[in-house]
């Protein structure tokens, strides 16, 4: 049974949470992006099928890498993050099902002819999914984020990913924020206008 968190755990995680662009110069030691995985596996996915996997962008040859592959308009604040995170999707999850899964005779159910459709589509929605509880558990162990989607996907995946194997589905910029670069926060739409209940 969950246990709601009080309100200084819900203003970190959702209420004061912003998408950072300038950063400060403070590095990201690699035991927090591990912790960072580590709180973010255990988040709900549909049969717990775990399709997303994570490039941690860090080193400055890596970032040369990926710099060429990015919008004019991400390429200033990604240079400067400390970490930038690949997250993807890994076309052949289902491999893993017999480890994930209490029966693993589940992953027949993705394989097959005219499954090709459905494995991408399930790959891509609960691989952004799990990208989501990556922003939850950097914001929970005080990093801020910045995620986007300004970048060539084939020609990260061609980099990064050669073996086709698993293909990019956002990029998420990772550190400490400079906050002094924060733009007056974005309105929301109100429950009424982006929600029903039926």
């Amino acid at each position: 049974m969950s246990h709601p968190l009080n309100d200084e755990a819900l203003n970190t995680i959702f209420r004061q949470a912003r998408t950072y662009t300038a950063w400060l110069d403070k590095p990201v030691r690699d035991d927090l992006l591990r912790q960072i995985y580590d709180l973010a596996k255990f988040g709900p996915t549909s049969a717990n099928t775990f399709p997303v996997r994570v490039v941690f962008v860090k080193s400055k040859e890596a970032k040369e890498r990926l710099k060429p592959l990015l919008m004019p308009g991400n390429v200033d604040k990604t240079m400067a993050a400390p970490v930038t995170a690949i997250v993807a999707m890994d076309s052949r999850f289902y491999e893993f099902i017999p480890k994930l899964w209490f029966d693993p005779k589940f992953a027949d159910f993705f394989t097959g002819p005219g499954k090709e459709e459905f494995v991408k589509t399930h790959a891509l929605r609960n691989g952004s999914l799990q990208g989501a509880y990556l922003i939850i558990a950097a914001r929970a162990l005080g990093l801020d984020v910045g995620p986007m989607s300004g970048f060539d996907n084939a020609k990260v995946d061609a980099e990064f990913f050669p073996d086709g194997r698993w293909k990019s589905n956002f990029l998420m910029n990772i550190g400490y924020g400079d906050s002094s670069h924060l733009r007056p926060r974005n309105a929301r739409l109100d429950f009424d206008e982006a929600c029903k209940i039926v």
